[in-house]
C-alpha cells in the first residue's frame, strides 16, 4: 500500500506541479549520475597524462572503445532483464522475476568468461584492429588486460544498475554509480605514480577493477540479504533459452547504438593516425572526454523531460507538455551557447588540465575549437530525440540518435581527411552536428501540431496515431 501511495504521489506531481519545478527536480539527479560517469571516464586519462605522457593518453584513447563494447554488452543485458523484471514484478509474478534475475546473472558470467579469453589470447590483435601503433600498444595493452580479466565486477555493477532502477530503487542505483568513481579517484594516484605502487597505466586498469569490485560486493549483499524485491538463489542461476532470447531482444537495440559509437572510434582513430599521428590521437581523446562533460547537462534535461512529456501527453494535458518541451529547448540552448563561448575564449585552459606540453596544448586547443564550432545546435537533436522517445515513437527517436554518430559522422570522417588532412577529421564533427540539427528541425516541423503548437486534433481520442513515424 505504501508503494502504491508513493506511485500516486509521483503521478500527481507530474500532473499538477509547474513544468519548471518538475524539470528541475527530475533533471538534477540525472545530471549527477551523468557527471559521475563522465568523471569516471576522465580520471584515468588525467592521471596517466601526467604520469606517462602523450603516448599513454593515445593508448587509452585506442583502448577505450574496446572497453566500451564489452561494457555495452553487459549493459544491454541489464536493460533487457530490467524491462522483463519490472513487468513481472508489476504482474505479481515474483518467482518468474527471480528466474529472469538468475538467467541475467548467468549471461553476465558468460560475458565475463568471454572477456577473460579475449584478454588472455586475443587482446593484442584486437588493439591492432582498433588502431594501436607500435608506440602506444604497450600502454593500451597494460590498461585493457586487468579490465578484461576482472570484467566480472565491471559487468555486474554496470548491468545491475538498470535492475536497481527497474524495482524503483533509484537512490541505491545512484550510490552504486558514485561509490566506484570516488574509490577510483582515490586509488588511481596510489596505483599509478611512483610515490605509491608505481604501476603506471597498468595501475589505472587495476584501480578500475578494484573500485568496481568493491561496489559489486555491496550490490551482491543488497540482493543476498533480501533488501531487494528480487532474491538471489543459486538454483535460479542457469541458462533459460526463452528468457535469454527475450533479454537479448530487448537489449539489442541499446547494444547496437552504443557499440556503433565504439566502431566509429575505430574509423576516427585510423584517420587520425594516418593523417596526424599519435599526438593528434591523444589530443582527440582528451577533447572527446571534454565533450562528454559539455553534453552532460543537456542529456540530464532530456532525461528529466521524458516522464513529464510522456505523462502529460497520455493525460492529454498538451499545453503543459508543450511548456515543458519549450523550456527544455531554452535550457539546452543556454547551456550549449555558454559552452561554445568558454571553448573559444579559453581552449588552452581545458587542455592544461591534462598536460603541460606546449605542442600538445596547441593541437588540442585547435581541435577543440573546430569540433565545438556548431555545438550550439546539439541540444536540439538531443531534446528532439527525447520527445519522440517520450511519445512512444521509436523510429524517429532511433534515427535521430544515430544521425550524428552513424549516418553523418562516419562518411564525413572517411571523406574529409582526403581534402583537409587531419583537420578534416575534426571538421566532421561540426558538420555532422549541423546536419543532425537540420534533420531534427525537419521532423519537429513536420510533426509540430500538438508537440510544438496547438494541434487541430487535440481533442481526438486517437491523437497518438497522428504523430507520424519515419518511413
Amino acid at each position: 500500500m505504501k508503494r502504491n501511495n508513493q506511485t500516486l504521489n509521483t503521478s500527481e506531481k507530474l500532473r499538477t506541479e509547474k513544468p519548471s519545478k518538475l524539470l528541475w527536480n527530475l533533471s538534477i539527479p540525472a545530471m549527477v549520475g551523468l557527471f559521475v560517469i563522465a568523471l569516471f571516464n576522465v580520471v584515468d586519462i588525467f592521471f596517466i597524462s601526467y604520469a606517462e605522457g602523450v603516448d599513454a593518453v593515445a593508448g587509452l584513447t585506442v583502448a577505450f572503445p574496446v572497453m566500451m563494447i564489452v561494457m555495452t554488452l553487459s549493459s544491454a543485458v541489464g536493460i533487457g532483464a530490467a524491462s522483463i523484471i519490472s513487468r513481472r514484478l508489476g504482474e505479481k509474478r515474483d518467482e518468474d522475476a527471480n528466474m529472469v534475475f538468475g538467467t541475467f546473472i548467468f549471461l553476465i558470467l558468460i560475458i565475463s568468461f568471454i572477456s577473460l579469453i579475449l584478454g588472455i589470447f586475443l587482446l593484442e590483435d584486437i588493439l591492432l584492429l582498433f588502431g594501436a601503433t607500435e608506440n602506444i600498444m604497450d600502454y593500451a595493452y597494460d590498461y585493457m588486460l586487468p579490465i578484461l580479466l576482472g570484467f566480472l565486477f565491471i559487468g555486474f555493477s554496470m548491468a545491475t544498475n538498470s535492475l536497481l532502477r527497474s524495482e524503483g530503487n533509484a537512490m541505491f542505483a545512484m550510490k552504486a554509480t558514485i561509490i566506484p568513481a570516488i574509490i577510483n579517484l582515490i586509488l588511481d594516484p596510489v596505483f599509478i605514480f611512483d610515490f605509491g605502487l608505481g604501476l603506471g597505466v597498468l595501475g589505472a586498469g587495476i584501480a578500475t577493477v578494484v573500485s568496481q569490485g568493491i561496489v559489486s560486493v555491496f550490490i551482491f549483499l543488497y540482493y543476498y540479504k533480501g533488501k531487494s524485491s528480487l532474491s538471489f538463489q543459486l538454483r535460479n542461476v542457469r541458462f533459460r533459452v526463452s528468457v535469454a532470447k527475450e533479454i537479448t531482444t530487448i537489449g539489442f537495440p541499446a547494444f547496437v547504438q552504443s557499440a556503433s559509437n565504439s566502431l566509429i572510434m575505430v574509423a576516427i582513430n585510423a584517420m587520425l593516425i594516418q593523417h596526424g599521428g599519435d599526438m593528434y590521437l591523444a589530443a582527440f581523446g582528451i577533447v572527446q572526454r571534454l565533450i562528454g562533460f559539455a553534453v552532460m547537462p543537456m542529456i540530464g534535461v532530456m532525461q528529466g523531460m521524458l516522464p513529464i512529456v510522456g505523462y502529460n501527453y497520455g493525460a492529454k494535458q498538451f499545453q503543459k507538455m508543450r511548456e515543458t518541451i519549450w523550456l527544455s529547448f531554452k535550457l539546452v540552448a543556454i547551456n550549449s551557447i555558454i559552452v561554445v563561448i568558454l571553448v573559444f575564449l579559453f581552449p588552452e585552459k581545458g587542455m592544461r588540465i591534462f598536460t603541460d606540453d606546449p605542442t600538445f596544448i596547441e593541437i588540442g586547443s585547435y581541435a577543440m575549437k573546430v569540433m565545438f564550432a556548431c555545438f550550439f545546435v546539439v541540444g536540439v537533436q538531443i531534446i528532439a530525440g527525447g520527445i519522440y522517445q517520450a511519445l512512444g515513437k521509436p523510429k524517429p527517436a532511433l534515427i535521430l540518435s544515430l544521425s550524428r554518430q552513424v549516418i553523418f559522422l562516419i562518411p564525413l570522417v572517411i571523406i574529409l581527411p582526403s581534402f583537409f588532412g587531419v583537420t578534416g577529421v575534426f571538421l566532421a564533427f561540426p558538420i555532422s552536428d549541423f546536419l543532425s540539427f537540420l534533420l531534427s528541425s525537419y521532423l519537429l516541423y513536420r510533426d509540430r501540431d500538438t508537440i510544438l503548437v496547438r494541434g487541430k486534433k487535440e481533442d481526438d481520442i486517437h491523437l497518438p496515431d497522428s504523430i507520424k513515424e519515419v518511413t
